[in-house]
């Protein structure tokens, strides 16, 4: 085993399983996926840290805990189709496709959302299609998606994201202000948007027509 994989699966003992993750599939796709392939060479080292990593303008990959907390939340299906708002460099995409037949997934920094197409390109995700615009406004001529993940800060909802969930669909998102967010899950039921509010957290603001001005 390589010093990364041992970091890795110490991650998943330590940072996941010991505080509460207990999906299976969870677990083991994130013991798969290479979170190093997703920083710059310069922060390599910290990437199992217990903490977001920078990776580019402005914008960090976030805490392992957190992505793992919030794919969870999702209760992904294999077959199901799924949005992500904020690509980043790809890492929880690939986590997503992991677990689901499809991602989407839209990152607002072009050269972010290129960069994440050469690394899940190379790690061989076909399965995962980035698109470089707003992601607040999701991706209507995609919709519906069974699943929505977004990995940035809104002041509330959007309701563009909301319109694209299918029935019976679920959403989770961080909620709040800049600074402090609780992660708050939507569930689509007919005309019915039912939202329970989580645990705290902080995430990079989700800027775009329906997040907060750039």
């Amino acid at each position: 085993m390589t010093a990364l994989a041992g970091q890795r699966a110490r991650m998943v003992e330590e940072q996941l399983r010991a505080r509460g993750i207990r999906d299976p599939r969870v677990l083991a796709a994130m013991s798969r996926v290479p979170r190093e392939a997703f920083v710059e060479s310069e922060h390599i080292r910290d990437a199992y840290g217990d903490h977001p990593v920078p990776i580019g303008a402005g914008q960090t990959v976030s805490q392992p805990y957190i992505v793992a907390a919030m794919v969870e939340a999702l209760e992904l299906r294999p077959q199901d189709r799924v949005l992500e708002v904020g690509t980043g460099t790809g890492y929880e995409a690939a986590i997503l496709a992991e677990l689901a037949a499809e991602v989407w997934t839209v990152e607002r920094h072009a050269e972010l959302a290129e960069k994440a197409r050469e690394i899940l390109a190379g790690l061989g995700y076909s399965e995962v299609h980035v698109v470089h615009g707003d992601g607040s406004l999701g991706l209507a001529e995609q919709a519906p998606f069974d699943k929505i993940l977004v990995a940035a800060a809104a002041p509330r909802i959007p309701e563009s994201l909301v319109s694209q969930l299918a029935d019976g669909g679920r959403l989770v998102a961080p909620v709040g202000s800049r600074s402090e967010q609780q992660v708050h899950i939507a569930r689509k039921q007919g005309r019915e948007t039912i939202v329970t509010t989580h645990e705290l957290c902080r995430f990079v603001p989700l800027v775009g027509a329906e997040g907060w001005e750039g």
